[in-house]
């Protein structure tokens, strides 16, 4: 798939043997390692003797809060603050709308081993080319929901029938203010992209199991994928919940 407009899209398709996604395995150890570590590892019942310390709830009491940069994307706030527990601080913040991300499986060739839906393009912040999972910012008054099978038609071209979210984090909680919602696009159907006249992508149809090699061979380095990709890896090894 190839665009002649200002963006541009190429779609990738790694051809993989097919097979299960791996199992994580188990690391075995002698019974004589054993017997050595449990006599000097400290006793469950030695590791919470003490006396638990009170947990603590609420939010920041906001004492000032300047805005020193306002862009496009982001602004910056200076915020004096009094945090739970009594700490006094100034907190420099970034201040982000929060972003969907776009975790896009493809079943239709391999169920045991589905294929992921990739981008790759090149980040001046993180001086190369990274592959990614699609993602975008949430416009002020959008759904989640909405922002993400936008961001995924503009990146990609691909739409889905079937969505529901899959895991919600923060990528840098110390000063960032986004969080970051990841949802599960199934059923995919596709389409033409319309990339931003700055976005220069590829797409690459992956399988899962090559994923989970990338990731755990340390050869992938956004942290979105790392995470999309291992928590669903995760879900699908433990099987389905328990029904009551």
């Amino acid at each position: 798939m190839h665009y002649d407009e200002p963006g541009t899209v190429i779609v990738y398709r790694t051809n993989m043997p097919t097979k299960k996604t791996p199992s994580t395995q188990t690391n075995r150890h002698s019974s004589s390692n054993t017997s050595k570590k449990s006599a000097t590892a400290p006793s469950a019942k030695s590791l919470h003797s003490a006396s638990p310390s009170k947990k603590l709830t609420g939010r920041a009491r906001v004492l000032s809060s300047k805005t020193v940069y306002k862009g496009k994307v982001f602004s910056v706030t200076a915020d004096e603050v009094i945090e739970p527990g009594g700490v006094r601080a100034r907190r420099d913040v970034v201040r982000h709308n929060g972003s969907v991300v776009i975790l896009a499986v493809d079943t239709t060739s391999n169920p045991d081993d589905p294929n992921i839906l990739l981008i790759r393009q090149y980040r001046h912040a993180a001086d190369q080319f990274l592959l990614e999972l699609p993602a975008g910012r949430i416009d002020p008054g959008e759904k989640k929901l909405a922002a993400a099978k936008r961001e995924l038609i503009e990146e990609t071209g691909y739409r889905a029938r079937r969505w529901s979210h899959h895991v919600r984090y923060f990528a840098s909680p110390g000063f960032v203010g986004e969080s970051m919602d990841i949802m599960l696009a199934e059923d995919l159907i596709p389409g033409e992209a319309t990339p931003e006249e700055d976005e220069r992508i590829e797409l690459h149809f992956t399988p899962l199991s090559e994923c989970v090699r990338l990731a755990l061979a340390g050869e992938l380095h956004d942290g979105k994928l790392l995470i999309g990709v291992l928590f669903y890896h995760a879900l699908r090894s433990a099987g389905p919940p328990p029904r009551n």
